[in-house]
């Protein structure tokens, strides 16, 4: 099946054919029908599979032809995303679909000042893509009004409930109608989020896109096993051996972030960072540098893990494994997108044995292992422009590793 062949408006094809959008994906083509017929839908599918289009094309449609002036008559749709990043991403797709079709997009987020957005949303707008925090500040305030909904969208629902949400998304069916269209879009389920789905959505449509290995096949990920004070070596000489390559580094904290960021520093690689701590506008110039190749090297917590589409990212390095062994699958879904073939490793020491282990019972599969011999670990430290380091700092670092394994255990 094309595009061609679905009920939707002429200039929209005209639209995603301009785009290079020929064929649907599996998520388009089982979600695009039942969307475009009102009903309201519950999605699961892996990351890198064209979620956002998927509910991004039918709503437009619908909207497009339902609008019966050309100014805005208030917001008609309303995307709830759990970051600033993938609010302006999808805010992106939306303005390319819908593009000469005469429907205001906009999206609201926190760390910037809300002037700006609150001149735009009384300008009008039809289609608002939002982050929870915000969008609350600006209704209380009565900037947004969501009388006027007709289409609900939680997009990488999981992601929002692990960042605490649960109840602000709970809060906000008080401001919208009862009669809506409700689209649940998740890249992983669990009981939590089953729950959530359910309270929403009104005899949904289901629709899972999961193949037994929840990594996309495109992807070839694999495991080495080396020490928590030898990683720097090993992130460094693959660095090297692919000065041309886009590569995405992820750790576990914003402190070690910027670790990584001196180290690679003091061996010559330049890398930039991006994590919670960043300036709003610092982190979309970083984002922009990393996706046009100006900045060849990136280091991230897993703010930027979740449904950013960074194209053409040639490896991902888990520098430290993931503490959520769902995240493990979004990390490593930032290569391979859509068609093209992508590499991850992940580097894991002894202290991250279990977590490997969390991962793998995840996967259902264990991970290949990269079978280091002795001369080329050792070839590997010595050759290193940093052969020596503070091992005292490192052995602290990694005795406060455990002891917070522990603690989260014991919780």
């Amino acid at each position: 099946m094309k595009f061609d062949d679905y009920s939707i408006a002429p200039e929209i094809k005209r639209n995603l054919e301009s785009l290079g959008f020929k064929k649907p994906t599996d998520i388009q083509f089982k979600s695009i029908p039942p969307i475009l017929k009102g009903e309201d839908v519950l999605a699961i599918a892996q990351t890198g599979t064209g979620k956002t289009a998927a509910f991004a094309i039918p709503v437009v449609s619908m909207l497009y032809e339902r609008k019966t002036s050309r100014r805005s008559e208030g917001i008609k749709c309303l995307v709830m995303v759990p970051t600033r990043e993938l609010a302006l991403q999808i805010a992106g797709v939306f303005e390319q679909i819908a593009r000469h079709l005469n429907l205001k997009v906009f999206c609201v987020y926190g760390g910037v000042e809300q002037g700006p957005q609150i001149q735009q949303l009384e300008a009008g707008i039809d289609i608002l893509i939002a982050t929870p925090g915000r969008m609350f500040d600006l209704v209380s305030q009565g900037y947004i009004r969501l009388q006027r909904v007709e289409v609900l969208i939680l997009d990488e629902a999981d992601h929002m409930l692990d960042l605490g949400f649960i109840k602000d998304i709970q809060d906000l069916m008080k401001f919208l109608p009862r009669k809506r269209q409700t689209l649940f879009f998740s890249a992983t389920i669990n009981e939590k989020i089953k729950k959530l789905a359910y309270s929403l959505v009104h005899n949904a449509i289901r629709i899972q896109i999961s193949p037994k290995d929840p990594v996309a096949k495109n992807i070839d990920h694999s495991v080495v096993m080396v020490g928590m004070d030898d990683k720097r070596f090993f992130l460094e000489r693959l660095i090297k051996e692919h000065a041309d390559s886009k590569i995405l580094v992820f750790v576990r904290t914003k402190i070690r972030a910027e670790r990584v960021l001196k180290a690679l520093a003091r061996v010559g690689i330049p890398s930039e960072t991006i994590h919670g701590d960043k300036e709003q506008k610092d982190r979309l110039q970083v984002l922009n540098q990393f996706r046009t190749g100006a900045v060849k090297v990136l280091i991230a917590t897993d703010i930027s893990a979740r449904g950013i589409d960074i194209p053409n990212v040639d490896y991902v390095v888990n520098y430290d494994l993931p503490e959520q062994p769902e995240n493990y699958v979004h990390r490593v879904g930032r290569t391979g997108r859509g068609t093209q073939k992508g590499q991850a490793f992940s580097f894991c020491s002894p202290e991250e044995k279990p977590i490997l282990d969390e991962i793998e019972q995840f996967l259902t599969k264990p991970i290949t292992v990269v079978a280091l011999d002795k001369d080329t670990y050792e070839e590997t430290v010595d050759t290193s422009a940093e052969a020596s380091f503070d091992l005292k700092a490192l052995m602290k670092e990694a005795e406060e590793f455990v002891m917070s394994r522990k603690k989260k255990k014991k919780k």
